[in-house]
């Protein structure tokens, strides 16, 4: 048994990068997964390319700005398992850009998939982790929750919030609830592609080719935290390039 065999995990931001590693991964150590992603035909062949290697996992569309997306999403887990073992609390965008564009629309985004989209899903676990005695999230937060850099100040003010919230339902949780956060530095992802500033773009993709590191490293992350002993709570892991400063 791997710790990992046979739990039942959702994961949000499930249909690329770090989610569709996370996925990958989990499902090859014995969890059985509920997928959640905007892009159904990206998510639906990820959960037949798992099912069709012996996996367990199915698709649910899930937008994290709609909270009812995040109620559906947990009570798939429920109806089709069980019960929710894990919240993998991945989905997240970045398009960041300096203050002075004014580009509030991507400010709002922001707030509403990184922060709002969170809280969502902690509302829609949390009650069914209590029920059952026990669950674990683990979301993902990034090295911008650490270090402010020009051009992330609204990035790194919801990564923040990420950090913070998650630290206060730790100290909430009790006896039987973990959290874990993980930080992420470059990773090899699209990422920076959503960033509408063609020179911060061009300065994101040029470090990320450079030092990004796999998807994988991070699920591996993801993986150690949720195999942990029920009696062990991996609170915070930050995995970055050697070469990031």
């Amino acid at each position: 048994m791997s710790g990992i065999e046979g739990k039942v995990v959702a994961i949000t931001g499930a249909s690329s990068g770090i989610g569709e590693a996370t996925a990958t991964l989990l499902a090859e150590r014995g969890a059985r997964l509920v997928l959640g992603a905007r892009r159904s035909d990206r998510l639906t062949a990820l959960a037949e390319r798992i099912t069709r290697s012996g996996g367990t996992a199915v698709a649910v569309r899930t937008d994290v700005t709609r909270r009812e997306d995040l109620s559906t999403l947990v009570d798939e887990a429920c109806g089709r398992f069980g019960g929710l073992d894990v919240l993998v609390g991945n989905a997240g965008i970045g398009p960041v850009s300096p203050v002075d564009d004014l580009r509030v629309d991507e400010w709002d985004r922001m707030v509403d998939v990184n922060i709002k989209g969170l809280l969502y899903g902690i509302a829609a676990a949390l009650p069914v982790f209590r029920a059952r005695g026990g669950g674990h999230f683990v979301t993902t937060a990034s090295t911008a929750a650490f270090r402010i850099v020009p051009g992330m100040a609204v990035y790194a003010g919801t990564k923040h919030a990420v950090r913070a919230i998650c630290e206060g339902l730790r100290q909430e949780a009790g006896e039987t609830l973990r959290v874990t956060t993980v930080s992420p530095g470059f990773v090899e992802t699209a990422f920076a592609e959503t960033t509408t500033n063609t020179q911060v773009r061009e300065q994101l993709l040029h470090t990320r080719d450079r030092i990004a590191i796999p998807p994988d490293a991070i699920a591996r992350a993801i993986a150690f935290a949720i195999g942990q002993p029920a009696e062990v709570d991996v609170n915070e892991i930050v995995v970055r390039p050697t070469a990031q400063a």
